[in-house]
């Protein structure tokens, strides 16, 4: 296997609007549409679509939206060996989308709050068959920290993608992995540093290499992404495009990033790809729904 996600799965209500209602205003929306998400459910599907043989560790809820998720996960060839039943709903993503393609999400975590460490210690077997582990801040911490602390005691490498931001995420287990992927918002929460320029961003990052945080890993959107590790700093342009959705373009960068880094690629080569891939995917409406396939990223 390549690669094992151990994070999140997540419902996609997804509403298109002209605008936010005022607080007691009632306004009609001209779409609507559904499907599965989750930060961590993304990043697999992603990978997954461009060819990785992927392990998914989650919980999902214990009612249809639950069902509907494994057999997501089956059509997309991701192994579904590691997801549980839970005994909650569902996690549940209200999203709202402008004409301008920015986003606005809730979230409600739902079964995934019951991926506990134990399950992790069930499914180790699995887990050690693979070459890189993926985690998101969708699930509870300690589940988190356990994982980094299985991926270093197995020799894995892990990659860390600090979404939503938590800033009481510990630097020490940050430190463990190694990469380290918030994208600009996130990291300015995490480090309580501006962040609205490029140099900015460079200073912010520069102070986590600082304390000693691996290959640091800065999605800045339409700005491209940023490579730090001490010794080497990489801007990779982004890709100038017409976005028309950009929810889950972090989570599909990720994926293509996983999934060329485990097929033996460079740093810079796995995120020159995974920054176009992220521009194709805005390309298009929805989250998983717009996540390229192996042969139409090839194509573009």
């Amino acid at each position: 296997m390549d690669i094992a996600v151990i994070g999140s799965n997540m419902v996609d209500l997804i509403t298109y609007m002209e605008r936010m209602p005022e607080e007691g205003e009632t306004l009609e929306a001209p779409e609507f549409e559904m499907g599965c998400g989750g930060k961590g459910a993304n990043q697999a599907i992603a990978a997954g679509r461009l060819g990785s043989d992927v392990l998914m560790v989650t919980k999902v809820g214990n009612d249809l939206f639950g069902q509907n998720t494994i057999e997501n996960f089956k059509n997309n060839g991701i192994r579904t060996e590691a997801v549980e039943v839970g005994t909650r709903t569902s996690g549940v993503a209200p999203i709202f989308v402008d004409p301008h393609a920015k986003n606005r999400i809730l979230i409600i975590q739902g079964a995934n709050n019951e991926l506990r460490p134990e399950s992790l210690e069930q499914h180790r077997p699995a887990i050690k068959e693979v070459k890189l582990i993926i985690l998101q801040l969708e699930i509870p911490l300690e589940t988190v920290y356990a994982a980094i602390d299985m991926g270093v005691e197995m020799g894995i490498p892990v990659l860390l993608n600090p979404a939503p931001a938590n800033p009481e995420l510990d630097i020490e287990y940050v430190k463990k992995c190694t990469y380290f992927a918030p994208n600009e918002s996130e990291l300015g929460i995490l480090t309580g540093l501006p962040v609205s320029s490029l140099a900015e961003i460079k200073a912010a990052a520069a102070t986590l290499v600082d304390k000693g945080v691996n290959n640091m890993i800065v999605t800045m959107g339409d700005k491209g992404v940023l490579w730090m590790d001490g010794q080497n700093e990489l801007v990779i342009e982004g890709k100038k495009v017409d976005a028309i959705d950009t929810t889950g373009a972090g989570d599909s960068f990720i994926g293509c990033f996983a999934h060329y880094l485990t097929k033996g690629e460079s740093i810079e080569y796995s995120l020159g790809k995974a920054n176009l891939y992220a521009a194709q995917a805005v390309q298009k409406r929805g989250t998983q729904s717009s996540y390229p396939t192996k042969q139409e990223f090839t194509a573009y």
